[in-house]
């Protein structure tokens, strides 16, 4: 059947050479290109990763270094009273635990006895651990998890976005190719009944045929008109359509000439367009589906959270432990004989809230869980039905072929009957019309066939290079 199609798609066009060379061919991947590389909604979605690169560096932000300084002074009455100094510098790390490096000097009048120290100033050294809530996890660590999880997260909507603008943008080009086809029909078809109708005026004229056969010519010849009137309108508002997608840059769209025509030549390029040429239903991983891998880190983002919230449910019970020393140069002088300790314990008597936020980061992974599984199965019947449809098109594209043939071969004879004057003008018009509406189906199953193609390419969210 397939080697029916290549001559059954050149079948349904007239050869209009000297014509065609006069204008430029936009091809389906010069057309993809642009669209790719200018249109403001692919940048648009572009900003997907932007924006969560942004929120990782956020999140990131969490386990920076930190330096405070804190300085108060109160003089009153030409007396001191007070002046504190303290500085700290603190470093986080992954896990629950913190390491603070500080230096304070107190001096004064009215100092609070706690606050006394040596003329020159406390150096402290410690750590901070959390024992239990928020030592093996805690918010900051989960935030930088799942800021990790949305950037891959987001890569893969980016790329569905994309396909999807790509996709209808393949549409109007379809569309285009189609009504340009079309008028290309009944443009020929008009030239025809053009020369019919002045032969059959020059023999009415001399006699040999009726005025009614005349009159029969010109309905044909006006309903030719009409006929390429529509197909031209029609030209014209799916070529304003396909302009939607054309920018020559990011702040410039660009109108299509008139000059310019689609590819004749898509049927074999199409696949090669869209990447599709090795593509068969058997060797699809729908595990590598951008659909199944976004989810997928929307559920490990999920069970970060539920980790979190199950740490939640814990006391909160944090130590540090600092040593003391007058003098940080000298190592040797932090000991375990000066130092300042202490412990922080608390605990909700029900835990109400925590054991509630608990639930919910179950339910909502659950029900991620459960999307993904439907989901797979989803994808892999779509792309299963749309190769079914592309096999049935094949099967299609045969007898549409063997119709378009036949129908050609019945007008050329009655033509030959009607000049030899052994048949009339109506049947011919009649064999004519037939051999256009053949025609007119011929480009609308190609342009069906062009649509699951591209459906192929959305369903399966194939990347173009």
């Amino acid at each position: 059947m397939k080697k029916y199609i290549i001559p059954f798609f050149l079948l349904i066009f007239f050869s209009q050479h000297a014509q065609d060379k006069m204008k430029d061919v936009l091809t389906l991947s010069e057309y993809l290109g642009y669209l790719k590389r200018y249109h403001p909604i692919v940048k648009q979605a572009n900003l997907i990763i932007n924006n969560s690169e942004a929120k990782l560096l956020k999140a990131r932000g969490a386990f920076d270094p930190k330096i405070e300084l804190d300085f108060n002074k109160k003089h009153f009455k030409e007396n001191a009273y007070y002046t504190h100094l303290n500085g700290s510098f603190k470093i986080p790390t992954w896990y629950g635990i913190a390491l603070k490096a500080n230096f304070e000097q107190n001096d004064g009048l009215f100092l609070n006895p706690e606050n006394q120290g040596p003329v020159d100033g406390l150096y402290t050294a410690g750590i901070s651990i959390s024992l239990a809530r928020g030592m093996l996890t805690n918010k900051r660590m989960t935030t930088l998890k799942q800021a990790k999880f949305f950037v891959n997260q987001a890569k893969e909507e980016q790329q569905i976005l994309v396909n999807k603008i790509l996709y209808n943008a393949s549409l109007s080009y379809f569309n285009w190719l189609k009504t340009y086809n079309e008028k290309r029909v009944f443009s020929s078809f008009l030239n025809n009944a053009k020369e019919r109708f002045k032969g059959t005026k020059r023999a009415y004229e001399e006699g040999d045929k009726p005025a009614i056969d005349t009159l029969e010519a010109g309905i044909t010849l006006n309903s030719r008109r009409l006929g390429l009137e529509k197909a031209s309108i029609q030209l014209v508002q799916s070529s304003l359509e396909l302009s939607n997608y054309l920018w020559l840059n990011e702040n410039t769209p660009i109108e299509l000439k008139e000059n310019i025509i689609p590819d004749l030549n898509t049927f074999d390029a199409i696949d090669s367009c869209f990447n599709i040429g090795l593509f068969h239903n058997e060797n699809f991983e729908v595990e590598q589906h951008p659909k199944i891998k976004e989810l997928g880190f929307k559920i490990k983002s999920l069970a970060a959270n539920k980790r979190l919230k199950m740490n939640n449910l814990l006391p909160k019970m944090d130590f540090q432990y600092n040593f003391i020393s007058p003098k940080a140069k000298q190592l040797n002088s932090f000991n375990t004989n000066n130092y300042k300790a202490g412990i922080h314990f608390s605990l909700p008597l029900f835990i109400r809230k925590e054991r509630g936020d608990f639930a919910l980061a179950k339910i909502q992974l659950q029900d991620k869980k459960l999307e993904n599984n439907a989901s797979k199965v989803v994808i892999q019947n779509k792309i299963t039905a749309i190769h079914k449809e592309l096999a049935s098109y094949i099967s299609q594209n045969d007898f549409t072929f063997k119709i378009v043939r036949d129908y050609g071969v019945l007008l050329s004879a009655e033509e030959r009957k009607f000049f030899l004057g052994e048949s009339s003008l109506l049947l011919v018009n009649y064999r004519e019309q037939q051999y256009i509406d053949s025609k007119l189906k011929a480009i609308g199953l190609e342009n069906d066939f062009f649509k699951a193609k591209a459906r192929l390419f959305k369903a399966a969210v194939i990347a173009i290079n």
